[in-house]
């Protein structure tokens, strides 16, 4: 296994951490020890797909545990959010179901020999909602409770939302044939 992808997988070993700091209140500064985890886990996710590019180190293991790694950081801290209140669960589902949709995409695809790489919407896509979650959990840890602060909030939670649906339509648009090609 080369080094991009064991970047990767450390990515997803520190989700549990993360939930465990960002959701047991019993932690000292557990909120801020989650950000720092988030941080490094999500610039983990720069480093990995340059370090594959760059040293062409690219594998269809990466291609598609990569985002797959993405999704499982983002989508386990958006629904630890929900309990926060700091995100509607209306807007997780429809985030979710989108990653669900894509991973749908990329296993039809799978089948066929194909492998979907995210795109640059999906890229995007994944920037703004980790600036998000950075932004809420700084949020929740200094106490920012002004007006100014949860517009800032409502404003990135909507961008990703939006993002979220524009990357889904460019998905299923770009990849129509792996539907007709399916068997």
């Amino acid at each position: 296994m080369n080094l991009p992808n064991k970047i990767t997988i450390f990515r997803v070993i520190l989700i549990p951490f993360f939930l465990v700091a960002l959701l047991v209140d019993a932690i000292p500064a557990g909120k801020w020890i989650a950000l720092g985890i988030f941080i490094v886990a999500s610039l983990s996710d720069m480093v990995d797909g340059k370090l594959a590019r760059k040293y062409n180190l690219v594998t269809d293991f990466g291609k598609f545990m990569d985002p797959l790694a993405d999704k499982l950081l983002t989508c386990s801290a958006m629904i630890a959010m929900i309990s926060l209140n700091l995100i509607p669960s209306w807007v997780v589902i429809v985030i979710i179901a989108r990653e669900f949709t894509i991973s749908g995409f990329r296993l039809i695809a799978s089948d066929n020999g194909k492998v979907i790489a995210a795109n640059m919407w999906g890229k995007v896509k994944t920037t703004v909602q980790m600036i998000m979650i950075i932004y809420l959990i700084v949020k929740v840890a200094a106490n920012w409770d002004s007006l100014f602060f949860n517009v800032v909030a409502q404003v990135l939670i909507y961008a990703a939302l939006a993002l979220t649906v524009i990357s889904l339509m460019t998905y299923i648009l770009g990849n129509k044939d792996v539907l007709s090609s399916s068997k």
